[in-house]
């Protein structure tokens, strides 16, 4: 893990109880040339992807609302007062598959679609400073005939299906209904695909 710039001097657990979390000391070389020792911590959950679900002939994407105890403690108050409610698009952990293999199981977990084959769009790191997350971004089309089950969310989620037009997601996104960066990223790039 060490490189020409950072040398990793210790590596201590602090937490295992959901995720990992886990504090680095190291050393690095700055710009000019001088070695200096730092820490940081860094949270562990694995990498995960995130699909956009549309439909081009009816103009509609698919999206999720399920509520996010991180944005409930920062505020959020989208869906009610301060309910922590968040519309997103469909994703999950990679569970040690490939990013394809997971976001097709993630797809008919979280929202009940079966599909086929998927585009991939890009991968990101969503909030660098401290998790060592990489999405993989994903589109793939529906269709009123694409295989649907029950959906709606595994184990303890409690997830509400969104079926709504990519112009009112936009709206969704202006208006601050929609916060998830992911769920931006995804619908920004589906609309500059359709002007292009």
């Amino acid at each position: 893990m060490n490189s020409e710039r950072v040398q990793i001097t210790e590596e201590k657990l602090l937490s295992d109880n959901w995720y990992v979390l886990k504090r680095f000391t190291f050393n690095f070389l700055s710009k000019n040339g001088q070695w200096t020792t730092q820490q940081r911590e860094a949270y562990d959950r694995g990498n995960g992807a995130t699909i956009l679900l549309h439909n081009p002939q009816k103009g509609t994407v698919i999206l999720t609302r399920q509520f996010r105890l991180p944005t409930f403690v920062n505020g959020n108050c989208n869906g009610g007062p301060s309910s922590g409610m968040l519309i997103e698009a469909c994703a999950g952990l990679l569970d040690n598959d490939d990013p394809e293999t997971a976001i097709i199981r993630e797809t008919e977990e979280e929202t009940g679609y079966r599909i086929q084959s998927v585009q991939k769009v890009m991968e990101a790191y969503m909030s660098p400073g401290s998790v060592t997350e990489k999405l993989f971004f994903y589109l793939a089309e529906y269709t009123a005939d694409t295989e649907r089950n029950a959906g709606g969310g595994i184990d303890e989620e409690e997830i509400d299906i969104l079926e709504i037009t990519l112009a009112q997601a936009l709206g969704m996104m202006k208006s601050g209904e929609i916060m998830d960066g992911k769920t931006i990223m995804l619908l920004q790039y589906l609309r500059l695909q359709q002007l292009s």
